[in-house]
């Protein structure tokens, strides 16, 4: 556990808690204003903040103690820490967010004729906070303790969990909510998914080849000559053939699609050319990790 938390960077650290302010000014300022809702533990203190009027930073707190607690014993304190760190980041900043709300120094977003622009912003900001938390080896807790537990001692998939009870705290939420507004509540989610899954894959999106080809070493010669980038020669054998063939494969950016396909029609005309999409590349010539 010592060794693990000497192992933790600052920068680590700030990121996470930039997310969860992200994510805690989206509940407040577009999510709890136009009655829309959210899946997981923080589902359930929007729903007792519907119904009873609770405070998000109280119920968001008080029904994660004591998933800490299982979590703790059953999973460990390692793999615990920056899922207690997460949540008590994103409480801190729940109730911070509220306070300047309650002292008028923010607005909240609220709208009865713009539903469809405040769940699309409400989506980004939700999906951008959860994104960077998840990205830096966080979580807000919750459904996430659940799910690794139910996932270790049943054989039940994170996701099976995670949706599961989503759609339970959603379905409840009718109860308290206009259908219209859960309605909404989808557009939220779904948004925040793909916002999630952006940051979490990288902002660069490039592309892999995979050619094969009989004249292996000349193209990858011709690659890293013109193109600059690295290459890797796997050999190959052809199954109806069986002739002797390499496979080229090579990473490139979006600009550099092109000129890879016309260097390995000049050199090989007859080369099978798979094209991939990468959504994250780490290591020399795109970013260090």
């Amino acid at each position: 556990m010592l060794t693990f938390l000497r192992g933790i960077k600052l920068r680590v650290l700030v990121a996470v808690s930039a997310g969860t302010a992200i994510y805690a000014f989206g509940l407040h300022y577009f999510v709890l204003p136009n009655q829309f809702m959210e899946g997981g533990v923080t589902g359930i203190s929007i729903l007792l903040n519907y119904a009873f009027g609770l405070p998000l930073f109280i119920s968001t707190l008080l029904l994660n103690i004591p998933l800490f607690v299982v979590g703790w014993r059953k999973l460990g304190g390692s793999q615990m820490f920056m899922t207690i760190y997460g949540t008590l980041s994103l409480t801190f900043f729940l109730w911070l967010i509220e306070l300047l709300m309650h002292r008028g120094i923010i607005d909240p977003f609220r709208t009865d004729r713009d539903l469809l622009l405040a769940g699309l912003y409400a989506g980004v900001t939700l999906g951008a906070g959860l994104g960077l938390v998840f990205r830096f080896g966080a979580t807000t807790g919750g459904a996430d303790i659940l799910a690794r537990i139910a996932s270790r001692g049943r054989g039940w998939s994170m996701g099976q969990v995670i949706l599961a009870m989503d759609a339970v705290i959603i379905g409840l939420s009718l109860i308290f909510i206009p259908k219209e507004r859960v309605l909404y509540t989808l557009v939220v989610v779904f948004i925040a998914a793909k916002v999630i899954d952006f940051i979490q894959e990288g902002a660069y999106a490039a592309k892999s080849f995979s050619i094969i080809t009989a004249q292996g070493h000349e193209m990858a010669a011709v690659i890293t000559s013109q193109l600059d980038r690295g290459v890797t020669i796997v050999p190959a054998i052809g199954a109806f053939s069986g002739q002797d063939k390499q496979m080229v494969y090579c990473v490139v950016g979006r600009q550099e699609i092109r000129r890879l396909k016309l260097i390995a029609q000049s050199i090989d005309p007859k080369a099978f050319i798979v094209v991939g999409e990468v959504h994250d590349v780490i290591g020399e010539g795109f970013k260090e990790s």
